[in-house]
């Protein structure tokens, strides 16, 4: 049994969200609380054409089960709604030499940068970072750490060009 894809994106497309929220109910069997009419039908056709041509291999659903325990998923909720906008940094140095990466303070460099209302304290290692008694291997890791998310730690430490400028 063939599906004519285009012929159904077509129809989809003349529907409203309420009638393509229907549709999605009618399809998955489900609730549907999502009102953005792009991604319904995304959803819809999706689902229709496994449906028609079968869904994913045995294989293809084991390798996601692996991937989704394998995830470093968030399990607990960002700490207040406060943006972090207004939050600052500052990098007190030392006076350790050696080669390092020009982007990152020397080892046994604090930086110091208020989040969310708390002043956070990051030691710089020869081999990595320390916050709060736990080693860790990059900045990002660091930023994880506390923000729950992943993201950059030069961008989240404000360690891009005003750090490189002041060590040269």
């Amino acid at each position: 049994m063939a599906m004519d894809v285009e012929a159904e994106l077509a129809r989809l497309r003349q529907l409203t969200t309420k009638q393509l929220k229907a549709k999605y109910e009618q399809v998955f069997e489900e609730a549907c609380r999502s009102n953005h009419k792009a991604w319904l039908i995304k959803r819809i056709i999706w689902r229709m054409q496994a449906n028609v041509y079968g869904g994913l291999s045995e294989r293809a659903k084991q390798r996601a089960l692996e991937i989704a325990n394998e995830s470093d998923l968030r399990v607990t909720a960002p700490r207040s709604t406060q943006s972090s906008s207004h939050a600052s940094t500052e990098v007190c140095t030392s006076a350790e030499t050696g080669q390092h990466d020009s982007r990152i303070p020397l080892p046994g460099s604090v930086i110091v940068r208020k989040y969310k209302g708390e002043q956070l304290q990051v030691t710089v290692l020869v081999d990595g970072f320390a916050y709060r008694g736990e080693h860790y291997k990059s900045l990002s890791a660091v930023a994880r750490a506390i923000t729950g998310t992943h993201t950059n730690g030069f961008l989240f430490f404000k360690l891009n060009r005003e750090v490189a400028h002041a060590e040269a």
